[in-house]
């Protein structure tokens, strides 16, 4: 294995103060894959952070004397009832997050996926506090109308750098939910564009008139078609979308558009590759005929690579190739949502680079450890016929795109993708071993090959995420029973170790 060790530039002194007070721990590896690894690198794997601490450090219950106070003046303005921990950024590091109580957790949820190269990355901080960065915070740009001189080169080193294959062009945003949503108006602008015959057709006086009352044919009943349990944002466009729990949608009005099924696989994939093969076949079927019969005609459909927040359920590339034809076939849009599985995640900068489609996507979507949002297209037609119909006044955040270019000089420069990669067979290999002596406890294992994309279902998974912080492990979960893994970029083959050794103590309890 390549060595991933560079010298990195020193982090803030309350970073360093944290990784000071922690002593590194004697540990007995839970699976002899862990113990084989670490005595094929003598206990010398090269660290990808500099000054991180070398373990879990608990003080406290969490929360702890000085954490609830602080909970406590929060709640009277801020509404605390999904506080998962709180947290003290100052002292985070790394791959750990601590608290005001000086408990500091190996943190496999990161920021729910949302952290790509750790808690006060040295490389992040230079780009927080060069020049550049101040000018794009204090001087923030109405994009569309005044975009910044270096614009241009901003986009081209950092966000179009990692663009997918097919895709050379970028519109950008704030968040996940608006990233879908500004890519569902685009595909709605394509089609009805095609219906007129092309950009050059104006617009009617009829549809200009009759879309001031919300009707047709100037606002046409198109739909975007999702899959059942997916999860595309909270925001009105993408929560008609989104199928994963009723707590997000309860209350809010909704669109009439189609919802397909979303394959039922058994995992490990490939040790049921016949059955899963079946019910792949039954769920394009059925996604084919709502395409082609739906009241409310699709202009595109919208999948995530893995269903994150809806359980974290897998299909295979077969069924998501069989998707690309369909679309293809049917002259409709596939918006592929990476805002959880994108940059690096996988194993892969994209997750949907696994599955060696046919022809690209029309549209990616992106969010989450890019630290900022958007859309990746590469077809023109997908640029509005006229200005101000794909439009807000910030259009994205310089400051934001700045920090993912500095993102993925990281990456570039540690390998993080192939280090993603390498660590994750490594962790499923090891939690495989914790699986056969633990059955009850691991109980459909899937993300083999998907990097560090890693789920499993657990019939107390409540239970197991809480007693995860009690040895010092921030963990998350998905769907009604799934614990899933969403490590950072950084996580190396010590800290998978230690997740194995914590999750072998719980699971003995």
């Amino acid at each position: 294995m390549a060595s991933f060790a560079r010298s990195v530039p020193k982090v803030s002194p309350a970073v360093a103060r944290a990784s000071a007070r922690v002593a590194v721990p004697s540990r007995k590896y839970a699976t002899a894959a862990a113990a084989a690894a670490a005595t094929a690198t003598n206990g010398t794997e090269p660290s990808l952070f500099h000054n991180e601490p070398a373990g879990p450090v608990i003080r406290t219950q969490i929360p702890g004397p000085q954490t609830k106070p602080a909970i406590d003046r929060l709640e009277k303005v801020f509404d605390t009832r999904s506080l998962n921990m709180m947290a003290d950024y100052r002292a985070s590091s790394g791959n750990y997050i601590a608290d005001l109580d000086g408990n500091v957790l190996l943190d496999v949820y990161a920021q729910i996926a949302s952290i790509p190269v750790g808690y006060n990355n040295a490389t992040l901080l230079k780009a927080a506090t060069s020049p550049e960065m101040a000018s794009a915070i204090i001087n923030r740009p109405a994009l569309g109308n005044f975009p910044q001189h270096d614009w241009a080169e901003i986009l081209e080193t950092g966000i179009l750098k990692v663009a997918p294959k097919g895709c050379n062009q970028v519109f950008t945003g704030q968040s996940g939910s608006d990233a879908n949503e500004l890519a569902f108006k685009a595909a709605f602008m394509w089609k009805r564009q095609q219906q007129r015959g092309g950009a050059h057709v104006e617009f009617t006086e009829e549809e200009m008139l009759s879309s001031m009352n919300n009707a047709q044919p100037g606002a046409p009943n198109f739909s975007i078609l999702s899959f059942k349990s997916g999860f595309h944002g909270r925001m009105f466009g993408s929560l008609s979308t989104t199928r994963s729990k009723p707590i997000h949608k309860l209350d809010i009005p909704a669109f009439d558009w189609p919802q397909a099924p979303f394959p039922m696989c058994k995992y490990p994939l490939d040790q049921y590759a016949a059955e899963n093969a079946a019910e792949e076949k039954r769920c394009l079927e059925e996604t084919e005929r709502l395409l082609t019969t739906y009241h409310n005609p699709p202009a595109a459909i919208i999948i995530e690579p893995v269903q994150s927040e809806g359980g974290d359920n897998h299909a295979s590339p077969a069924f998501f190739r069989g998707l690309r034809e369909i679309t293809k076939k049917h002259d409709i849009l596939m918006i592929v949502d990476e805002v959880q599985t994108g940059v690096g995640a996988t194993g892969k900068f994209w997750a949907h680079e696994h599955w060696d489609l046919p022809t690209p996507p029309d549209m990616v979507t992106f969010s989450k450890k890019a630290q900022t949002a958007g859309y990746y297209f590469g077809n023109n037609e997908l640029r509005p016929n006229k200005p101000y119909r794909q439009f807000n006044t910030w259009m994205g955040d310089p400051a934001r795109a700045i920090l993912f270019r500095a993102i993925i000089e990281e990456i570039e420069a540690l390998n993080l993708v192939e280090n993603t990669a390498i660590t994750g067979d490594y962790l499923y290999q090891g939690l495989e071993q914790l699986q056969q002596k633990y059955p009850n406890e691991i109980q459909s294992l899937r993300g083999k090959g998907q990097g560090t994309f890693i789920a499993w279902d657990s019939p107390r998974r409540d239970e197991v995420l809480a007693k995860a912080k009690t040895i010092g492990i921030n963990i998350g979960g998905s769907g009604a029973a799934a614990v899933r893994l969403r490590p950072m970029l950084i996580f190396q083959r010590h800290h998978a170790d230690i997740l194995l050794e914590g999750l072998e103590k719980i699971f003995k309890a």
